[in-house]
């Protein structure tokens, strides 16, 4: 068993999908943590590993709640030839697009949402909704679609 796991580029252009370079995740973070030097809690919380690491735990989160889920959509990462990205993005039947960015920080701001602008662009009238998950309490409304969600809430109940 491989343990990372590709993660496809995200393009309105379906045929461009094949040509943009994955993104690559190891599949389980803690082992990504261990690999990196990264064993204690408190030094990683001070580390710009956690970043990263963060990224790749969500990642993986969201693809196993997208194995049980009713809704299915598939997975990917968007960049932008300016260097705009977004870590995850859900296509859903119909091509409805959602973005999730993730963050290592206990607040955001507008700038957090960059990617996410650039990704709700590019899907035009196909972008339903962007999210940055961070580690903060607050859920916050930026824009009618673009929210700062509590990371936690990948662990509600609906």
């Amino acid at each position: 068993m491989a343990n990372f796991q590709p993660l496809p580029a995200w393009s309105a252009n379906i045929g461009k999908r094949f040509v943009k370079s994955p993104k690559i995740h190891v599949l389980d973070s803690g082992l990504a943590a261990h690999l990196r030097g990264d064993g204690d809690a408190r030094a990683l919380a001070q580390s710009p590993n956690l970043g990263p690491l963060l990224e790749t735990f969500v990642v993986q989160e969201v693809r196993k709640l997208l194995g049980w889920s009713r809704q299915g959509a598939t997975p990917y990462h968007f960049r932008t030839a300016a260097g705009q990205e977004v870590d995850l993005v859900l296509e859903a039947p119909g091509q409805r697009i959602a973005g999730i960015e993730v963050k290592a920080s206990a607040s955001v701001g507008q700038g957090d949402f960059s990617g996410l602008r650039a990704l709700a662009e590019a899907a035009g009238d196909k972008f339903v909704r962007g999210v940055v998950l961070y580690l903060g309490e607050q859920r916050l409304s930026f824009a009618d679609n673009l929210w700062a969600l509590p990371i936690t809430v990948l662990w509600e109940s609906a």
